[in-house]
């Protein structure tokens, strides 16, 4: 990326050169005429225009690249975020027993509704947690995200 960093740095020189050197015009004396001061006016433009037209595919690729990273970025973080909240829950609370919770302590489950709870209580007792899946009570997606705060004794 440094060399990336440098070439757009260049380019911008360039630019700059180049409307300096172009509007140099600016400074001469008021006495040009109007039709010399409009062909100062309309160099500078084309010099501009040019500089542009060369650091535009440039500026383009380092924009579709800062695109790209901010993307990856995000999706890091996000990542990132996801794993504190689950260590964190993961650390805070005691699982909870399938077989004797009420069912407010059940809906306190990320996605479980109260249908979910009621079906739950309705299957006890359970061997493993993983029956909620096998009798049809919960989805293995949904399992998944409440798999580390439940337990059966």
């Amino acid at each position: 990326m440094p060399i990336r960093s440098w070439s757009i740095l260049h380019l911008s020189l360039a630019l700059t050169m180049a409307v300096g050197i172009a509007g140099c015009g600016l400074l001469q004396s008021d006495k040009q005429s109007e039709e010399q001061k409009r062909e100062s006016e309309q160099k500078t433009r084309d010099e501009v225009a040019k500089a542009t037209e060369r650091a535009k595919p440039e500026l383009q690729k380092a924009g579709r690249e800062l695109k790209e990273a901010a993307k990856t970025v995000a999706e890091q973080a996000h990542a990132a975020a996801q794993g504190v909240k689950e260590g964190w829950e993961r650390g805070s609370a005691q699982k909870l027993d399938l077989n004797s919770a009420k069912e407010s302590e059940l809906l306190a489950l990320p996605g479980i509704t109260r249908r979910d709870a009621r079906k739950i209580i309705a299957g006890r007792p359970y061997n493993s947690s993983h029956e909620l899946v096998e009798k049809g009570i919960v989805s293995e997606e949904r399992f998944s995200q409440i798999r580390d705060q439940i337990r059966v004794n």
